[in-house]
C-alpha cells in the first residue's frame, strides 16, 4: 500500500509540469485557434535561459523564472507579429507548416549555437527531500510542483476574474461577435500567444532544475502536452488539469509496476491519445 501511495504521489507531482506546458498549448489552440508545433522550443529557450543565468551569473533558476517568462513573452509577441498573425485566416495546413518550420528553425539555431550536449543546473536544494509520513518527495520536484500550481492558479484567476480573461474567452467562442462588441481581437490574440509561450518558458526553467537543458528537451514535453489537450478536448483549459493528472499518474504506475517500465512510460501518452480518439469515435458513431 505504501508503494502504491508513493507512486500516486510521484505521478501527481509530475503532472504539475505537464499541466503548465499543456495549459500554454491549450491557450494557443483555444484562443488564437492555432496548433503551435513550436511550443516545445519555447520551453527549450526557457530551460537554456535558466542554465545561462545560473552558469554565468550564479542566479538560482527559480529566481530567474520571472526574467525567463518576460523574455519569452517578448519572443512570443514578436513571433506573433511577424509570422502567426499573417496566417490566421489561411488554411490550417499552412498554419501547422509555419509553426512546424519555426520549431525546426529554433531547434537548429540552438544546436549550432550551443551544441547538442545537455547542460545541467546545480542548486543547493538539488539533493534535498521532504518526508510526508511514510512517503518521501524530492525537494526540487516538490518546489517545481508548488511553482506550477501557483502559476496555474494565477492563470485561471486571470482567465475567469479579469476583463482580459473574459475577452480571451469571448474571442475563443466567437471572433466575429467579439469584434462587433468592440473587443480588439488582434491584441487579445497577441497577448494569448505570448502568454502561452511564457508558460512554456516557465515549464522550461522547472525542467532545467529537475532534468537538464538541451536543444531537444522540449520535444517530449510538447508531445505529452498534445496528448493532454487531446484528452481534455482541444482548447479546453479546465480539462487540461485532470488530463495532466491522468497522464502523470499513468506514467508513474507503469514505471513502478510494469517490468522495464522506465522505458515503457514514455509511450503511455501514445496509448492515451489512441484510446481517447477510439472512444470518441465509438461514442460519436452511436
Amino acid at each position: 500500500m505504501e508503494l502504491f501511495l508513493q507512486t500516486l504521489l510521484n505521478g501527481l507531482l509530475q503532472s504539475g509540469i505537464y499541466a503548465l506546458v499543456a495549459s500554454g498549448l491549450a491557450l494557443a489552440v483555444g484562443v488564437v485557434g492555432i496548433v503551435n508545433f513550436a511550443h516545445g522550443e519555447f520551453l527549450m529557450i526557457g530551460a537554456f535561459l535558466a542554465w545561462a543565468l545560473s552558469a554565468y551569473l550564479g542566479v538560482d533558476p527559480l529566481i530567474s523564472l520571472p526574467f525567463a517568462a518576460l523574455a519569452v513573452f517578448g519572443v512570443g509577441a514578436l513571433t506573433y507579429r511577424v509570422s502567426i498573425r499573417h496566417v490566421l485566416l489561411a488554411p490550417e495546413l499552412n498554419q501547422m507548416l509555419l509553426t512546424f518550420g519555426l520549431g525546426i528553425l529554433l531547434q537548429n539555431v540552438a544546436l549550432m549555437w550551443l551544441g547538442g550536449n545537455t547542460r545541467t543546473v546545480t542548486t543547493p536544494y538539488q539533493g534535498s527531500s521532504l518526508s510526508l509520513g511514510d512517503l518521501s518527495v524530492g525537494g526540487p520536484k516538490a518546489v517545481a510542483f508548488g511553482f506550477a500550481v501557483a502559476i496555474l492558479a494565477g492563470l485561471y484567476a486571470v482567465l475567469y476574474r479579469t476583463t482580459l480573461g473574459r475577452q480571451m474567452r469571448a474571442v475563443a467562442q466567437n471572433r466575429r461577435g467579439s469584434q462587433l462588441i468592440g473587443i480588439d481581437v488582434d491584441r487579445v490574440y497577441l497577448i494569448a500567444f505570448a502568454v502561452s509561450c511564457a508558460l512554456a518558458a516557465v515549464a522550461g526553467v522547472l525542467v532545467a532544475v529537475l532534468l537538464f537543458a538541451s536543444p531537444t528537451v522540449g520535444l517530449v514535453f510538447a508531445l505529452k502536452a498534445f496528448a493532454i489537450i487531446v484528452m481534455a478536448g482541444l482548447g479546453n483549459l479546465t480539462g487540461v488539469l485532470w488530463a495532466s493528472v491522468v497522464l502523470g499518474v499513468s506514467e508513474a504506475l507503469v514505471q513502478t509496476y510494469v517490468p522495464g517500465g522506465g522505458g515503457w512510460s514514455d509511450a503511455v501518452f501514445f496509448l492515451l491519445i489512441f484510446a481517447t480518439l477510439v472512444f470518441r469515435s465509438f461514442r460519436g458513431a452511436r
